[in-house]
């Protein structure tokens, strides 16, 4: 979770040539938005893209690197940067599910609403890579509180595909997987298509075996010229024979093979949400909201419902469109979030006089004749730490140099709470702020950094203390 993610990220195409990551994001939110306006104008609309709020949706859990890089990308695709905001996708689906009717909900008794003052639940988003969970309480105001830091992990429903994937090379052969991917890419697409649909629907109660339609032609052909045999031979000869068959463009597959398909995400998930209900401020949850397209599969309500015996398991009708409505809410209203906990320590890397007692004499270093102490995390909020929406944090810089013209910050985050230098073990860099000075004289200038928390992004900026004046500045984190 901690990996930093930069603009020369690249990605592999199937034919494993490397693409440039951001033109590939980019480019699927311009095919997006190229949609969208295309459906503007033909209804009539003269609609302009700075009139539109756009609302990105990404998963709570991603890094602060992850999220601007999906804001540069938005930008490639042509969003005005000033109009576009984030939106965190477990937020999202619960911010839509505070205005659907009792029966729109799965699990709950007629009369139940979740817009009740005090009420405690998790959201739990599955969605195609990932699983988001976080922890709400509905406040007074209409508003949410986050009560627990977001957490969770690869473990949405493509982890299924790749063991699914894996029991077809152990049929087929590798070579073959590949050769059908690069060969006859539709073919490809089409086996997984089939078998999305086969995951929401299987049922652990069904007993017997399971119909899926495979491209039988494509996959007879690779057969007969990689593996010198028709595919019905192949299937019969291999060491699922007993468990898996073909009757004619169909194969069909034993229920508890393809359950074990799905165990080691299922586990995992489950692991997910009792970590997070260990976690005392999650102490009065009562209710597990489900969410997010994975979490219609069968398999998944089942065991969820198995495993918290004494929990609401709420499962609102189209649980995969519930981020997208919410999106749509949370870019009416982007304060609907009232606060939320922090999953990392942030600090900027500074440097203090000396002090023998206090600090390892290896970050000692003369600047100017003075003693100093760099290499400092100067602590900006902490990990596991409620901050409220838009918390302004100010910070006081100074130059080290005669007529220095530059800045330079570097933001750091750390999985403790409170670390006291930027190269612990537990801290990482994450980005910087480069600010020019208006002018340069020489004695010392002071600067105050404002950084904004408790957003879906972090915003900083900066002021010269002499001339009031907000000097130019420069965020990157990617």
């Amino acid at each position: 979770m901690l990996q930093n993610i930069t603009t020369e990220m690249t990605l592999d195409d199937l034919s494993g040539k490397p693409v440039a990551a951001i033109h590939v994001f980019g480019l699927s939110i311009k095919a997006l938005v190229d949609h969208l306006m295309d459906m503007v104008k033909i209804r009539g609309s003269s609609l302009k893209m700075n009139e539109i709020q756009w609302v990105l949706t990404v998963p709570a859990i991603w890094t602060d690197n992850a999220k601007q890089f999906m804001r540069k990308s938005a930008e490639m695709a042509g969003i005005p940067p000033e109009r576009l905001i984030l939106a965190l996708e477990p937020e999202a689906a619960s911010i839509f599910c505070q205005y659907l009717p009792t029966e729109k909900l799965q699990g709950i008794e007629q009369g139940f609403s979740m817009a009740e003052t005090g009420t405690k639940y998790m959201v739990v988003d599955l969605g195609g890579g990932t699983a988001d969970i976080t922890v709400h309480e509905k406040m007074a105001d209409g508003k949410l509180k986050e009560l627990c830091r977001a957490n969770g992990s690869d473990c949405g429903g493509t982890s299924v595909d790749g063991r699914f994937f894996q029991l077809l090379v152990k049929i087929l052969s590798g070579p073959l997987m590949k050769s059908l991917r690069d060969e006859n890419l539709s073919a490809y697409l089409d086996l997984f298509r089939e078998f999305e649909t086969v995951k929401r629907t299987i049922d652990s109660s069904k007993a017997g075996k399971i119909n899926m339609t495979v491209p039988y032609v494509a996959l007879d052909k690779m057969c007969k010229r990689i593996l010198k045999e028709d595919f019905p031979s192949v299937v019969e000869s291999s060491i699922f024979a007993k468990e898996i068959s073909l009757r004619g463009d169909k194969i069909r597959i034993d229920v508890d093979r393809m359950i074990k398909l799905f165990k080691p995400t299922i586990d995992s998930i489950i692991a997910l949400m009792k970590e997070v209900l260990k976690d005392k401020t999650a102490s009065g949850v009562t209710l597990i909201l489900l969410v997010g397209g994975f979490s219609e599969c069968r398999l998944i309500k089942e065991s969820v419902h198995q495993v918290f015996t004494n929990k609401k398991i709420i499962i609102p009708d189209e649980a995969g469109l519930c981020v997208l409505k919410g999106a749509v809410l949370f870019g009416h209203r982007p304060d609907y979030i009232q606060s939320r906990v922090m999953r990392f320590s942030y600090g900027l890397e500074s440097s203090h006089p000396f002090n023998e007692k206090k600090h390892d004499i290896k970050y000692l270093e003369e600047i100017n004749g003075e003693k100093k102490c760099r290499k400092i995390f100067s602590k900006l909020v902490s990990k596991d730490e409620a901050v409220q929406c838009g918390k302004k944090v100010i910070k006081e810089f100074f130059t080290l140099f005669e007529q220095q013209e530059m800045l330079n910050f570097e933001l750091f985050i750390s999985t403790d709470v409170n670390p006291r230098y930027v190269d612990e073990v537990s801290c990482t860099f994450i980005g910087e702020m480069k600010m020019k000075l208006p002018s340069t004289c020489m004695e010392k200038r002071y600067v105050d950094v404002e950084i904004v928390f408790g957003n879906t992004e972090i915003e900083m900026t900066a002021v010269d203390r002499k001339s009031n004046e907000k000097i130019s500045s420069s965020f990157n984190l990617v």
